[in-house]
């Protein structure tokens, strides 16, 4: 018997909600948004008889108006190889398989960890760019590359599109966790055990990363959290520090710190660093800025910089969830999918179907 496999996928609530994006200014979203949390649910199997012709192919979906990806969005599967592997995915497997070890800093921080991440991401432009304003795109993307699990739960959405896209925010906070998950895997911890922290401790820490309300920034993210302590000389940054700065046009950035720039006379005058945004890939790779007052008046705006180390995990710190700020800018709702199963190319004959019954 011929039979066509149909995955369907289930709808979620959406909410229109405040999106800040890389480059541009950023300013604390209210807070109107329910943060209830949608488990995912189960999806059908059962098969359905096969329609007397082939099925048309799913037509893209302009399911809003307005400027955006999002106006010709189209569902389609991520690609990926026989594995299930996305090309980072791919490139950090030995290391997660602890067939690749990390070495530590004598610190015990992440900082490797980030920077070995970093390493995996392709830098030929197939990690593109995106960050919508019109429409804002909360309900359906996060920023992140593909979609960040935690918990048995989606925290951060990739855009449904299969593109690979990304936001600074989204991209640091994709490198933060697969950063986490990778220590904790090569030390024989829970790959999800940040500090004790819930799925709701974590979708918080987010909106912290995102900058969704006043004083929020990524240090405030990592030191509410007890997972590691700001940085305030400038000569004590190393590679794979998280930071945020704002720049002169009005703006700002998201990045993982990799040197500073230096004049002859070992001034610090600018960074180079690894984010989303970048004018050379137009997706994730290096870059580099100078600050406003060693370039004219213009660039990277020296006192807005806010650098975050996550520490040792013997040095987490206890927190009280009750004396951290909960930001509910927009809903932790779980992603749509549509898979599409390709139908059998050979009827299967009757004995053996009858036979594995």
């Amino acid at each position: 018997m011929k039979a066509n496999l149909y995955l369907l996928s289930v709808s979620t609530s959406l909410l229109a909600l405040v999106f800040v994006g890389c480059q541009t200014s950023r300013k604390p979203a209210n807070n109107s948004a329910a943060t209830t949390t949608s488990a995912p649910a189960p999806v059908a199997t059962t098969p359905t008889p096969a329609p007397a012709t082939p099925a048309a192919a799913p037509a893209p979906a302009k399911f809003i108006s307005g400027n955006g990806k999002r106006e010709h969005y189209t569902p389609r599967p991520y690609p990926v190889d026989d594995r299930g592997f996305s090309p980072v995915d791919k490139n950090l497997a030995a290391a997660y398989a602890r067939e690749e070890m990390i070495t530590d800093d004598a610190e015990g921080s992440l900082n490797p960890y980030v920077m070995k991440v970093i390493a995996a991401y392709p830098l030929d432009g197939s990690y593109p760019y995106h960050c919508s304003w019109k429409p804002r795109e909360y309900d359906i993307y996060n920023g992140v590359s593909q979609d960040m699990w935690f918990k048995g739960m989606v925290v951060a959405k990739a855009y449904p599109d299969g593109s690979r896209c990304s936001y600074c925010c989204g991209y640091t906070f994709e490198v933060f966790m697969r950063a986490m998950k990778l220590r904790n895997i090569q030390k024989g911890l829970d790959a999800d055990d940040f500090n004790g922290m819930t799925f709701n401790d974590l979708f918080n820490m987010l909106q912290f990363w995102y900058i969704e309300g006043k004083g929020d920034c990524e240090q405030r993210a990592v030191t509410s959290y007890g997972l590691g302590h700001s940085i305030t000389n400038f000569d004590d940054a190393r590679p794979g520090d998280f930071l945020s700065y704002s720049t002169t046009p009005p703006g700002g950035h998201a990045v993982v710190f990799v040197d500073w720039i230096r004049d002859d006379a070992n001034k610090i005058i600018g960074m180079k660093y690894f984010s989303s945004n970048l004018s050379g890939t137009h997706g994730v790779g290096y870059g580099s800025g100078k600050f406003s007052d060693s370039n004219n008046g213009r660039g990277l705006l020296r006192n807005s910089v806010r650098l975050v180390r996550v520490g040792a995990i013997k040095d987490y710190a206890k927190f009280d969830r009750a004396k951290i700020p909960q930001r509910n800018a927009y809903a932790p709702t779980q992603p749509d999918r549509i898979l599409y199963v390709p139908s059998p190319t050979t009827a299967i004959p009757a004995s053996t179907s009858q036979a594995s019954r």
